[in-house]
């Protein structure tokens, strides 16, 4: 497994286990299986509703817990938000059955955003979260976040992909000391991914799928990938990416692939901020 330093000097795997939009029922097994393929890294969140099952699956994996790396998130929140904040961490340490997560995110850039990175700033200074970072922030929040507070966020979760790249943005968050981590990274199949002619392409020439080209892509660019499977199969094949290098060339043409737009939706789209931002989690 390669690693990346985070701006703290905390270890943080480049290739981990998603289970966004696994259901609870099937996480635990899920997570079994991706722990005993050789995953170490998991990202899950408070609105993922599965962080029980995910703290289930560690327990009986019997995994050192300094072997593994754990992600969750935080879901906007009412104010006080932080008070809230801390309330909703200790509901999700609750439910992981952790005395402490390895990276906590803020998962929507909406609501009290500087409340709520006051609260993590905390827990973090606790020792309750090794590194702090965000999700879905756009460069003018993230800037504006990194200015204005004590501790830069160490990680920003965006959507990246073959058909959304953001080349220029994680050459701005390098500047600032920040790692980003992709989500979407297959972009859930969309403009026929699997199907594309430059990616098969490519993996017929190294004798690789096209999922295993997009996360060696990734991870070559230095971005942390999150892939998600519920089959065993697909997970190993996940995790085998690093017995291969694509080529300057290679790189080239899946870079023209990039659209510049979201295959999913805009946060600056004042509908989607009025849902996100209304959306409320049970509990």
């Amino acid at each position: 497994m390669h690693i990346v330093t985070l701006n703290n000097g905390v270890e943080m795997p480049i290739l981990g286990f998603g289970v966004f939009q696994i259901p609870a029922e099937e996480t635990e097994r899920a997570v079994t299986e991706a722990l005993a393929a050789g995953y170490r890294m998991l990202d899950t969140a408070s609105s993922y509703q599965n962080e029980e099952a995910v703290g289930r699956a560690i327990r009986s994996s019997g995994f050192p817990r300094a072997d593994l790396f754990v992600t969750t998130k935080l879901y906007v929140q009412d104010a006080p938000a932080e008070e809230n904040t801390k309330r909703a961490f200790e509901t999700s340490l609750e439910k992981l059955g952790l005395d402490h997560v390895d990276l906590y995110l803020m998962h929507q850039p909406y609501g009290d955003v500087y409340g709520q990175w006051r609260a993590m700033e905390d827990l973090h200074r606790a020792g309750l979260s090794r590194a702090i970072g965000v999700s879905n922030f756009y460069p003018d929040r993230l800037l504006d976040l990194v200015i204005n507070n004590e501790i830069t966020p160490a990680v920003n979760q965006i959507e990246t992909h073959p058909f959304f790249q953001r080349a220029d943005y994680q050459e701005l968050m390098r500047e600032h000391g920040v790692q980003i981590e992709s989500w979407g990274g297959f972009a859930e199949g969309r403009n026929d991914l699997f199907g594309n002619p430059v990616l098969n392409g490519i993996g017929e020439q190294h004798g690789k799928s096209v999922a295993q080209v997009v996360l060696r892509w990734l991870t070559q660019r230095g971005v942390v990938a999150i892939p998600k499977s519920v089959r065993a199969d697909r997970m190993a094949e996940n995790l085998d990416v690093f017995d291969f290098e694509l080529t300057g060339e290679q790189m080239a043409s899946i870079a023209a692939l990039d659209t510049g737009s979201s295959l999913f939706f805009d946060h600056h789209d004042p509908k989607m901020v009025s849902w996100l931002s209304a959306r409320r989690l049970d509990g």
